[in-house]
């Protein structure tokens, strides 16, 4: 119903559909901005998430969240030779594991006290005016906001973007539990270890390159887990599950009691959005999974706060207020500057390449990763580096390669052109 000068009255200034940590993120910052917030979800935000989401100790540091982390380790490394005698290569840089309670109860206590009604519930369509967005649900109810922000994950129905052929994931299968004998060192992060020695011949030359994922979370209790980059198809949770215990076995090492599963699998290389639509897209939603990397919580850190604060200033603004294209666009700009995008190009470029290397390359390829100055791959890898410094990073890591990992840098195959050309015209 209209109110006194006509326009149509809104139950909130923002409905945030989703209920998971980009959800919760987006949901914070907001009523953080001053923002009425309502959510959409067809679970309770209060529900345990099953995942587990790390995050690198000095990103933790400078956002303050260091009492969030379960876990910490200072001793961190990865292994890039084909058999358990090839050398570790020590990170020197802290990592950590949130506490999966305490982060989502670090983003639901600001919306308790700004008293968010989480409504129960699907959306299946959503009609747009110059005034804002009218949201019906999949039991009949209608909803209506000045802006909506999709955060419902990777597979957001609302949230349109171009089609630039087939989505790589990223699978993971892994185990937390008690074993026969450590798996890792004790007291030891294992980021990537690519060790090949259990599988056959066939399956190093040919088969998907997939590396362990690995920590002590200390009294005997380890996770572990099987982990391929982006590929189109994705790897098979059997063929994971397969080879995580084919590697233990070959360490004399049995699994003795499984506290818990956990399956992964996430875009990786997702075009953004497009930047015009009025749904404003968060997390999964509007590809912040990091195309090199997967990570995506410090990102949800990082950017929640700017994207609230440039709706916060629309709807305060009267040229936005009435105007929820113009709104929804403001919101775009924010979350995706230039800078971003053309970082997200060259990303999307650079795992094009990685996805063609076969086991042996791509363990060289690593190998010269880690060997860069901590700065150049610590800010690749959590998307801290500007453009400029991304761009150097990137060509001395090219400088410093063996030839077999220049050459299948050099290759342009697919789609490596069209991204490159979107660094420049994004």
């Amino acid at each position: 119903m209209p109110d006194g000068g006509g326009r149509p009255q809104h139950a909130c200034d923002v409905l945030v559909i989703g209920a998971g940590p980009a959800a919760l993120a987006i949901a914070a910052a907001l009523v953080q901005q001053g923002v009425r917030v309502q959510g959409l979800a067809p679970t309770d935000p209060d529900a345990p998430w099953p995942n587990t989401y790390g995050i690198w100790g000095p990103e933790v540091d400078a956002l303050g969240l260091q009492p969030l982390l379960e876990h910490r380790w200072s001793r961190t490394g990865s292994h890039f030779g084909a058999d358990l005698s090839a050398a570790a290569t020590s990170h020197g840089i802290d990592y950590g594991l949130f506490d999966r309670g305490l982060l989502q109860q670090h983003w639901l206590e600001p919306c308790r006290r700004a008293n968010v009604i989480w409504q129960r519930g699907t959306a299946a369509a959503i009609e747009h005016d110059q005034q804002g967005s009218r949201v019906r649900c999949g039991d009949g109810r209608e909803l209506r906001a000045r802006l909506v922000v999709d955060a419902s994950g990777h597979q957001a129905v609302f949230v349109q973007r171009p089609d630039e052929g087939p989505v790589a994931g990223q699978a993971a299968y892994g185990v937390v539990g008690t074993f026969s004998q450590p798996p890792v060192a004790p007291g030891e992060f294992v980021l990537m270890d690519f060790r090949c020695d259990h599988l056959s011949e066939a399956e190093r030359r040919c088969g998907p390159p997939t590396f362990l994922y690995a920590m002590d979370f200390g009294g005997g209790v380890y996770f572990v887990e099987e982990t391929s980059l982006a590929l189109a198809p994705p790897v098979p949770d059997a063929v994971l599950k397969d080879r995580l215990h084919r590697r233990l076995a070959h360490r004399g090492v049995v699994i003795e009691r499984v506290q818990h599963e956990e399956f992964c699998l996430f875009p990786m290389n997702l075009p953004l959005p497009d930047l015009e639509q009025q749904v404003v897209g968060f997390g999964g939603a509007a590809s912040l999974v990091h195309p090199a990397s997967g990570y995506m919580v410090g990102a949800l850190l990082r950017r929640a706060p700017a994207l609230a604060e440039a709706i916060a200033s629309g709807l305060a603004d009267p040229a936005c207020s009435g105007n929820a294209p113009l709104l929804a666009r403001r919101a775009w700009n924010a979350l995706w500057p230039l800078e971003l995008r053309r970082k997200h190009a060259l990303y999307r470029f650079g795992l094009e390449k990685l996805m063609r290397y076969p086991e042996a390359q791509l363990r060289a390829f690593f190998s010269t990763f880690f060997s860069l100055p901590a700065e150049q791959w610590y800010g690749f890898l959590t998307n801290t580096l500007s453009l400029p410094q991304l761009i150097g990073a990137m060509l001395r890591l090219f400088a410093v390669a063996p030839w077999p990992v220049r050459w299948g840098l050099m290759q342009q195959q697919g789609r490596e052109l069209p991204l490159l050309w979107r660094l420049l015209q994004p």
